[in-house]
């Protein structure tokens, strides 16, 4: 019997990949007198990755990893002003709508009026706060976890801390890195919602996928139907 319906919340709830994918145009486009543009983004990659132990998830993090690799591609040549744009990019980030899915609205009203619902994200303490609070679906949500990273302990202690079994617990998000998997992993029940487009980092190869039973909904507004039937199975 499910009790509690966990859900992720970038990409899964509102839109945030193509806040990124925006800023990584302008970015490249900032820095195209020096290099081309997919040499530029290769080396944005590997920076903001091998600083996710550092820094962590989140638009701060994205910033200081563009620093770094202006600084590094231009061997400390870029201007003052050109990391003032790098900057004035990233307040841009911070500030910008809150966009929520399409049905999100209608699918999270619903699932609160039968399950006890938690909000499970990732990122910067501050900016999550902010999006969650302009999202005005903060009220539906009897928990909300901000964590630095997910893994099977942060889905493991939601369920204990509930006083429940984690096979009553659901994990409704995007990602299969850290949504889908590391839940299954503490023995929670996950549906996967993919999103139009996935960082390549959250992507996980299909030798690893295979280990793993899981549903898939087409989009957010499936998602109530999916747990009805997994509720039905449990019972």
């Amino acid at each position: 019997m499910i009790e509690i319906v966990a859900l992720d919340a970038d990409d899964t709830l509102w839109h945030n990949e193509p806040l990124y994918a925006r800023t990584t145009a302008r970015f490249r486009e900032l820095l195209s007198s020096y290099y081309s543009s997919t040499w530029i983004e290769d080396r944005l990659s590997e920076t903001e990755l091998r600083n996710l132990p550092h820094y962590g998830y989140g638009i701060k993090s994205f910033s200081l990893s563009m620093i770094e690799t202006a600084i590094e591609l231009t061997e400390g040549h870029i201007k003052g002003d050109e990391i003032g744009e790098i900057l004035s990019i990233t307040k841009q980030m911070l500030a910008a709508p809150v966009q929520l899915l399409q049905g999100v609205t209608e699918t999270v009203t619903e699932l609160a009026s039968s399950y006890r619902l938690v909000l499970v994200t990732k990122g910067d303490l501050f900016d999550q706060e902010s999006k969650i609070a302009r999202s005005g679906l903060g009220d539906c949500f009897s928990e909300i976890e901000i964590v630095s990273d997910k893994d099977k302990t942060i889905y493991a202690q939601i369920a204990s801390r509930n006083r429940i079994e984690a096979k009553q617990l659901v994990m409704v998000g995007d990602s299969l890195r850290s949504d889908v998997i590391p839940a299954m992993e503490a023995g929670c029940l996950a549906i996967h919602v993919p999103y139009e487009t996935s960082w390549q980092h959250e992507v996980l190869p299909d030798e690893v996928l295979q280990q793993y039973r899981f549903l898939t909904a087409n989009s957010i507004e499936e998602v109530p139907g999916l747990i009805e039937r997994l509720h039905r199975t449990a019972v």
